[in-house]
């Protein structure tokens, strides 16, 4: 819902639990007022009178512009009083960058604005769009702000334009600027980071006076720091307390940043990275930046996260996928690596028909040149010295065996042993004359150009087009280097991080359009980019390379501060493990693995059949509870960075059933002994747990409690658990 006061320019947005209000103060700059519980409509003349005048500056004072440093602004200028951050820079032709953005008009209509070219909501219910125009250039800024009022997200971005004739030059395009300017609470923020095979760990810290960064100048969203920044009262925790979400649908190069002032107040920003960039706008151009989505949360860090999973599976994931069964997968990557030939995928497709597997995934090596990962990419065409016949042999295998056949790309790469590079070598991206830098021994293609583009979707589609391919596993195992494009003007190398990322956005939305009937898994050397943009194409992520049945409680526990468990690919693997040489039991990485879209990743044949049966198990318990983790709250209980313990439990919406899975990682004595309350359960409802013979009500399962079971290391848990019907 949407409420403006024409009386006093003042605007109250709100949602299912939360309300955000802003007014044009006196000077006609657009002032933040409030963002937190709900409130009403009445309200906003409090707010305006008690904390909007007391910040605004007057007009009539001639020092009234050095009186902006302490207002909280909706969007930063610079030049003109605020010294902190800004939103938006833009440097004109004779190189001056102040500016002064003021109120002009605004509009409120239904729905959201689609972002020709990116992803964004799919809907909305109505969509606030205030227009800004800078004192001293040819700029105006649009700031939107849609809701929805079943959700506790709030979208917002900008869009720029150039209304005069002369070329302006952007230096800086953040899509969004807030404040919380309540300077009794201690703030503290949370960010995802990590490193290939450890991506999301959670790591906490206190704000003070002065500016915290986070961002990725790797091309994408990358393994080292997540898009996304959670604020936190000091009075935050699992499952009470306030705190607010900051989580950016953008697949490329980042930047989050909090800046606490001398007088306590924080402003939070961010959007495409600005560092190095700029993008030119000629008259009558425009540049819209990625939406992000704002979250509030009364309950602790369980409720944000729980908020933003139901608006990535109701906003953000295609609808047709997010709801539909997740197909259990045998992937032979870590069975084969390189080294496979026809029957010994047909061994493991006629072992996983046994076991009760949907699907066979074949992984990198059955393309081009590739043998190992120094030649073939970019020849998007089947080895078929390695696979006699081709793909059709595998698929007929797998049809024969009921299963349904995946095909692993990574088409954003080249080798320099390749087809496409001897006919090509412009096509990569580097820099004449100078050594290129290799990731994995490939280096990336220029998706700043559409004729690569295009070229990648006609070899792609080809394979499509002439193979039954129910699945596509899409790879990406680099960082972006040397940053140009020789298809770029000197002057406009600023653009060339953002354009590749608009070039990987156009890629897959021409596939996935191109072939609705495809599953299509997003993955980047694991979970390089797991972010909300990649979300809207991909409605799975490869969660990461480490399937270790221990440190994968971690990555998930992590993964799941925003996004969804139905988003997260998670298999069982071989021990010793691939990443660690950790040697978990087998029941183990089946429980971690059920909780996201599972599957293995191991060689069938070499299994016991011990480790057999438990595979029958576990899909038999997978497809027991696939509804809960398509559609259920997530409850974090044990918290594996803290404890020797990793628990979560996933709860029907309707309170009906829930699913809890544990792991114990390193025995301490009588540390089995503490209470495990549940959680997320219908207090006058009775529950039981059949795996413990405990029937109970649910107030007594989350108020009392159970014990933890006793186990050994790495040993783990699985409960349902059911209401019973009287």
């Amino acid at each position: 819902m949407i409420y403006f006061d024409k009386l006093s320019d003042g605007f109250i947005l709100s949602g299912k639990n939360y309300s955000y209000a802003i007014f044009v103060n006196r000077a006609g700059y657009l002032q933040h007022l409030y963002y937190g519980k709900k409130i009403g409509e009445s309200d906003l003349a409090f707010l305006i009178k008690t904390q909007g005048e007391k910040l605004s500056p007057n007009p009539e004072d001639i020092n009234a512009d050095m009186l902006t440093d302490c207002m909280p602004s909706e969007c930063g200028f610079f030049g003109r009083g605020d010294f902190r951050s800004a939103t938006v820079i833009a440097e004109r032709e004779d190189g001056s960058v102040m500016s002064s953005f003021k109120y002009v008009k605004h509009a409120i209509s239904g729905g959201v604005a689609r972002i020709k070219g990116q992803p964004c909501v799919r809907k909305a219910d109505n969509t606030l769009t205030i227009t800004l125009k800078d004192d001293f250039s040819d700029i105006e800024i649009d700031l939107n702000y849609s809701v929805s009022d079943n959700s506790d997200v709030l979208i917002k971005n900008t869009e720029m334009r150039n209304t005069g004739k002369t070329c302006i030059k952007l230096k800086k395009a953040f899509s969004f600027c807030t404040n919380l300017p309540d300077i009794d609470k201690q703030y503290s923020a949370l960010r995802l980071a990590g490193s290939w095979a450890s991506e999301r760990r959670p790591v906490i810290t206190p704000l003070a006076e002065g500016t915290l960064r986070i961002e990725s100048t790797r091309g994408y969203s990358s393994h080292q720091m997540n898009p996304f920044m959670a604020i936190l009262a000091d009075s935050c925790t699992e499952n009470s307390g306030e705190c607010y979400g900051f989580n950016l649908l953008y697949s490329g190069s980042f930047a989050l940043t909090t800046e606490m002032t001398s007088d306590k107040n924080i402003r939070v920003q961010g959007g495409i990275n600005d560092y190095l960039f700029g993008w030119e706008l000629d008259g009558g151009e425009s540049f819209i930046t990625p939406q992000t989505a704002l979250c509030y949360s009364a309950e602790g860090l369980g409720g944000l996260s729980r908020a933003y999973h139901d608006f990535f599976r109701e906003y953000v994931i295609d609808p047709k996928r997010v709801y539909e069964r997740r197909p259990i997968v045998i992937n032979n990557w870590e069975a084969t690596y390189f080294n496979f030939d026809n029957e010994k995928l047909f061994a493991i497709i006629d072992e996983a028909a046994k076991l009760g597997i949907d699907m066979f995934v074949l992984d990198d090596g059955w393309f081009g040149k590739r043998n190992d990962d120094k030649s073939g990419l970019g020849d998007w065409f089947v080895n078929n010295k390695k696979l006699k016949g081709g793909l059709k042999p595998i698929i007929d295998r797998c049809k024969k065996n009921g299963l349904k056949f995946g095909l692993w790309f990574e088409p954003e790469m080249i080798s320099e042993d390749s087809d496409l590079y001897r006919a090509h070598p412009d096509w990569a991206i580097k820099k004449e004359g100078v050594e290129p830098c290799r990731g994995r021994n490939q280096l990336v293609l220029d998706f700043t150009r559409k004729e690569i583009v295009d070229y990648v979707f006609n070899a792609v589609s080809k394979v499509l087009k002439e193979n039954d391919i129910s699945y596509v596993k899409w790879d990406k195992n680099r960082d972006i280097t040397e940053n140009f494009s020789a298809s770029l003007l000197a002057d406009r190398q600023g653009e060339f991080l953002h354009r590749y990322t608009l070039g990987f956005y156009d890629l897959a939305e021409r596939l996935i359009s191109a072939f609705p009937d495809v599953f299509f898994e997003g993955c980047a050397g694991g979970g390089g980019r797991f972010d909300g943009g990649a979300l809207y194409y991909f409605p799975q992520i490869w969660t990461s390379d480490d399937t270790d049945g221990l440190e994968r409680t971690k990555i998930q526990w992590g993964t799941s501060m925003c996004y969804p468990v139905s988003a997260m690919s998670c298999h069982v693997s071989a021990c010793p493990n691939h990443q660690t040489q950790r040697i978990t039991p087998f029941k183990t990485r089946g429980a971690i693995a059920s909780f996201g879209a599972t599957g293995y990743e191991l060689d069938l044949t070499k299994l016991t059949a011990e480790e057999k049966e438990q595979v029958k198990e576990q899909i038999a318990n997978y497809k027991r509870i696939d509804g809960l983790v398509l559609n259920g709250d997530l409850f974090r209980l044990a918290n594996p960075f803290e404890t020797d313990y990793f628990c979560e439990m996933i709860v029907a919406k309707d309170k009906t059933e829930a699913y809890v899975v544990g792991e114990r990682f390193r025995g301490d004595p009588c540390d089995h002994d503490r209470l495990l309350k549940l959680n997320g359960l219908d207090e006058n409802k009775t529950y039981t747990i059949k795996e413990l013979g405990v029937t109970a009500s649910g107030k007594a399962l989350m108020s009392a409690g159970v014990y933890y079971p006793r186990l050994p290391d790495c040993g783990s848990w699985i409960w349902h658990i059911e209401k019973i019907t009287k």
